[in-house]
Protein backbone atom coordinates (compact mmCIF):
# COMPACT_ATOMS: atom_id res chain seq x y z
CA UNK A 1 0.00 0.00 0.00
CA UNK A 2 1.23 3.02 -0.66
CA UNK A 3 0.02 6.40 -2.38
CA UNK A 4 2.86 6.52 -5.05
CA UNK A 5 1.87 5.13 -8.35
CA UNK A 6 5.34 4.50 -9.84
CA UNK A 7 6.61 2.89 -7.05
CA UNK A 8 3.34 1.13 -6.13
CA UNK A 9 3.96 -0.17 -10.36
CA UNK A 10 7.66 -0.87 -9.56
CA UNK A 11 7.58 -2.95 -6.75
CA UNK A 12 4.79 -4.99 -8.13
CA UNK A 13 7.01 -5.61 -10.89
CA UNK A 14 9.71 -6.44 -9.15
CA UNK A 15 8.12 -8.62 -6.67
CA UNK A 16 6.42 -10.57 -9.59
CA UNK A 17 9.48 -11.12 -11.36
CA UNK A 18 10.45 -13.10 -8.21
CA UNK A 19 7.71 -15.35 -8.12
CA UNK A 20 4.85 -13.56 -5.93
CA UNK A 21 1.48 -12.87 -6.45
CA UNK A 22 0.88 -9.16 -5.91
CA UNK A 23 -1.95 -6.89 -5.59
CA UNK A 24 -1.47 -3.28 -4.71
CA UNK A 25 -3.45 -0.71 -3.18
CA UNK A 26 -3.94 3.35 -2.86
CA UNK A 27 -4.96 3.24 0.56
CA UNK A 28 -5.52 1.49 3.48
CA UNK A 29 -9.63 1.52 2.71
CA UNK A 30 -9.37 -0.20 -0.29
CA UNK A 31 -7.12 -3.21 1.21
CA UNK A 32 -9.76 -3.20 4.12
CA UNK A 33 -12.70 -3.78 1.85
CA UNK A 34 -10.86 -6.86 0.13
CA UNK A 35 -8.70 -8.50 2.69
CA UNK A 36 -10.85 -11.46 4.31
CA UNK A 37 -7.86 -12.64 6.28
CA UNK A 38 -7.78 -16.29 5.12
CA UNK A 39 -4.38 -16.64 2.27
CA UNK A 40 -1.21 -16.23 3.14
CA UNK A 41 -0.18 -12.84 2.49
CA UNK A 42 2.35 -10.19 3.41
CA UNK A 43 1.50 -6.26 3.96
CA UNK A 44 3.89 -3.71 2.80
CA UNK A 45 2.68 -0.11 3.79
CA UNK A 46 3.88 3.31 4.21
CA UNK A 47 3.09 5.11 7.48
CA UNK A 48 1.54 7.91 5.92
CA UNK A 49 -1.72 7.56 3.86
CA UNK A 50 -4.38 9.40 3.10
CA UNK A 51 -7.29 8.59 5.09
CA UNK A 52 -6.09 5.83 7.44
CA UNK A 53 -2.94 5.37 8.36
CA UNK A 54 -0.44 2.70 7.85
CA UNK A 55 -0.18 2.47 11.32
CA UNK A 56 -4.21 2.64 12.28
CA UNK A 57 -4.38 -0.35 9.83
CA UNK A 58 -2.11 -2.13 11.45
CA UNK A 59 -3.54 -1.62 15.09
CA UNK A 60 -7.35 -2.28 13.52
CA UNK A 61 -5.65 -5.89 12.24
CA UNK A 62 -3.95 -6.61 15.70
CA UNK A 63 -7.17 -5.50 17.36
CA UNK A 64 -8.93 -7.77 15.48
CA UNK A 65 -6.18 -11.00 16.68
CA UNK A 66 -5.47 -10.82 12.73
CA UNK A 67 -1.21 -11.55 12.69
CA UNK A 68 -0.77 -10.87 9.24
CA UNK A 69 3.23 -10.00 8.97
CA UNK A 70 3.52 -6.31 8.45
CA UNK A 71 6.31 -4.28 6.53
CA UNK A 72 6.35 -0.20 6.91
CA UNK A 73 8.46 1.88 4.63
CA UNK A 74 8.54 5.83 5.21
CA UNK A 75 10.09 8.59 3.60
CA UNK A 76 10.35 10.51 7.10
CA UNK A 77 9.73 8.56 9.69
CA UNK A 78 10.43 9.31 13.18
CA UNK A 79 11.96 7.23 16.22
CA UNK A 80 8.83 7.55 17.65
CA UNK A 81 6.80 6.42 14.78
CA UNK A 82 9.44 3.15 14.18
CA UNK A 83 8.84 2.23 18.06
CA UNK A 84 5.06 2.53 18.20
CA UNK A 85 4.88 0.54 14.67
CA UNK A 86 7.88 -2.06 16.80
CA UNK A 87 5.28 -2.31 19.48
CA UNK A 88 2.43 -2.94 17.64
CA UNK A 89 4.07 -5.48 15.88
CA UNK A 90 4.99 -4.73 12.41
CA UNK A 91 8.16 -6.86 11.05
CA UNK A 92 10.39 -4.78 9.83
CA UNK A 93 10.37 -0.84 8.63
CA UNK A 94 12.20 -0.04 6.00
CA UNK A 95 13.45 3.70 5.11
CA UNK A 96 12.42 5.09 1.71
CA UNK A 97 14.48 4.76 -0.93
CA UNK A 98 14.84 1.24 0.12
CA UNK A 99 16.90 -1.11 -2.21
CA UNK A 100 14.30 -3.87 -3.54
CA UNK A 101 16.75 -6.22 -2.23
CA UNK A 102 15.99 -5.14 1.60
CA UNK A 103 11.96 -5.59 0.52
CA UNK A 104 12.64 -8.90 -0.98
CA UNK A 105 14.97 -10.09 2.00
CA UNK A 106 12.27 -8.60 4.56
CA UNK A 107 9.53 -9.94 2.80
CA UNK A 108 10.57 -14.06 3.17
CA UNK A 109 12.00 -13.28 6.77
CA UNK A 110 8.52 -12.36 7.93
CA UNK A 111 6.65 -14.91 5.50
CA UNK A 112 8.91 -17.80 7.48
CA UNK A 113 8.30 -16.00 10.81
CA UNK A 114 4.65 -16.06 10.23
CA UNK A 115 4.62 -19.79 8.81
CA UNK A 116 6.31 -20.83 11.88
CA UNK A 117 3.73 -19.18 14.11
CA UNK A 118 0.77 -20.16 12.44
CA UNK A 119 2.17 -23.78 12.98
CA UNK A 120 2.31 -22.85 16.37
CA UNK A 121 -0.95 -21.77 16.87
CA UNK A 122 -2.80 -24.42 14.83
CA UNK A 123 -0.69 -26.67 17.43
CA UNK A 124 -2.17 -24.95 20.18
CA UNK A 125 -5.82 -25.19 18.77
CA UNK A 126 -5.57 -28.57 18.28
CA UNK A 127 -4.18 -29.28 21.89
CA UNK A 128 -6.90 -27.16 23.21
CA UNK A 129 -9.65 -28.81 21.17
CA UNK A 130 -8.04 -32.55 22.48
CA UNK A 131 -7.60 -31.66 26.05
CA UNK A 132 -11.36 -29.95 25.86
CA UNK A 133 -12.42 -33.89 25.14
CA UNK A 134 -11.33 -35.01 28.34
CA UNK A 135 -13.55 -35.07 31.79
CA UNK A 136 -12.63 -33.36 34.87
CA UNK A 137 -11.55 -36.33 36.39
CA UNK A 138 -9.83 -37.05 33.21
CA UNK A 139 -7.48 -33.85 33.33
CA UNK A 140 -6.81 -34.98 37.13
CA UNK A 141 -5.39 -38.22 36.34
CA UNK A 142 -2.99 -36.72 33.34
CA UNK A 143 -1.60 -34.19 35.67
CA UNK A 144 -0.63 -37.01 37.96
CA UNK A 145 0.46 -39.36 34.74
CA UNK A 146 2.34 -36.27 33.67
CA UNK A 147 4.42 -35.79 36.96
CA UNK A 148 5.44 -39.12 36.96
CA UNK A 149 2.61 -40.99 39.18
CA UNK A 150 2.24 -44.72 38.52
CA UNK A 151 -1.49 -45.91 38.27
CA UNK A 152 -1.33 -47.49 41.71
CA UNK A 153 -0.03 -44.28 43.20
CA UNK A 154 -2.93 -42.36 41.55
CA UNK A 155 -5.54 -44.88 42.78
CA UNK A 156 -4.54 -44.50 46.00
CA UNK A 157 -4.19 -40.78 46.07
CA UNK A 158 -7.32 -40.21 44.46
CA UNK A 159 -9.53 -43.15 46.66
CA UNK A 160 -10.02 -45.04 43.04
CA UNK A 161 -9.50 -48.67 41.87
CA UNK A 162 -6.15 -49.17 39.76
CA UNK A 163 -8.47 -50.17 37.03
CA UNK A 164 -10.60 -47.27 37.00
CA UNK A 165 -7.20 -45.52 36.78
CA UNK A 166 -6.33 -47.62 33.58
CA UNK A 167 -9.40 -46.83 32.14
CA UNK A 168 -8.95 -43.29 32.09
CA UNK A 169 -5.76 -43.41 31.05
CA UNK A 170 -6.67 -45.31 27.85
CA UNK A 171 -9.56 -42.63 26.80
CA UNK A 172 -7.15 -40.14 27.83
CA UNK A 173 -4.89 -41.33 25.28
CA UNK A 174 -7.29 -42.13 22.96
CA UNK A 175 -9.20 -38.57 23.03
CA UNK A 176 -6.21 -36.49 22.85
CA UNK A 177 -4.86 -38.88 19.65
CA UNK A 178 -1.77 -39.22 21.97
CA UNK A 179 0.68 -42.21 20.97
CA UNK A 180 2.90 -42.15 23.88
CA UNK A 181 3.01 -40.30 27.47
CA UNK A 182 5.94 -37.28 26.03
CA UNK A 183 3.22 -37.42 23.31
CA UNK A 184 0.89 -36.22 25.58
CA UNK A 185 3.10 -34.30 27.25
CA UNK A 186 3.52 -31.90 24.44
CA UNK A 187 -0.14 -31.67 23.62
CA UNK A 188 -0.83 -30.81 27.92
CA UNK A 189 1.83 -28.42 27.25
CA UNK A 190 0.46 -27.08 23.93
CA UNK A 191 -2.78 -26.41 25.21
CA UNK A 192 -1.31 -24.41 28.67
CA UNK A 193 -1.69 -27.26 31.03
CA UNK A 194 0.25 -27.34 34.12
CA UNK A 195 2.29 -30.17 34.42
CA UNK A 196 3.97 -31.24 37.97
Amino acid sequence: MDADLVLRRSLRAELEAHGYAVQDYCNCERFLEGYAGEQEACLIVDTHLPGISGLEVLSRLRAEGDELPIIMTSSNSRVATVVEAMKIGVCDFLEKPFRYQDILTSLNTALVIHRKTAGAKARRQSALEHIATLTTRQRQIMALVLAGQPSKNIAVDLGISQRTVEKHRASIMDRTEAKSIPELARIALAAGEPIL
